[in-house]
């Protein structure tokens, strides 16, 4: 078993920025994939940012240049820096590990408000 715990997310408004963490603890390999997800209302859950353990990330097309995953892979742990942010950031935002048995995992969520 793997325990995702997320913080970090709250209220900012437009332009601003905000960080994201995650710390994993639990069975883990040392090969996986940490990402971040995000789900507004209504919408179906999308992928916002994702990196390897050897450091290759993938973003969509939606932040890049505006959020910056990265990990450290001896604390388990994931980060995402958010900036200029607008108000189609607002979501549930769920950290995410994917590891090499295949088996993912999922943190509770944290809610990123972002006003006008």
């Amino acid at each position: 078993q793997v325990q995702l715990v997320e913080s970090g997310g709250g209220l900012v408004q437009a332009g601003g920025s905000l960080r994201l963490s995650c710390a994993a603890s639990g069975s883990i390999v040392s090969t996986n994939v940490m990402g971040w997800y995000r789900q507004a209302p209504g919408k179906e859950r999308e992928l916002v940012a994702r990196i390897s353990s050897g450091g290759s990330t993938n973003y969509a097309d939606s932040v890049k240049g505006r959020f910056t995953i990265s990990r450290d892979n001896a604390k388990n742990t994931v980060h995402l820096q958010m900036n200029t942010l607008t108000p189609e950031d607002t979501a549930v935002y769920y950290c995410h590990i994917k590891l090499v048995t295949m088996m993912n995992y999922w943190g509770q969520g944290t809610q990123v408000t972002v006003s006008s």
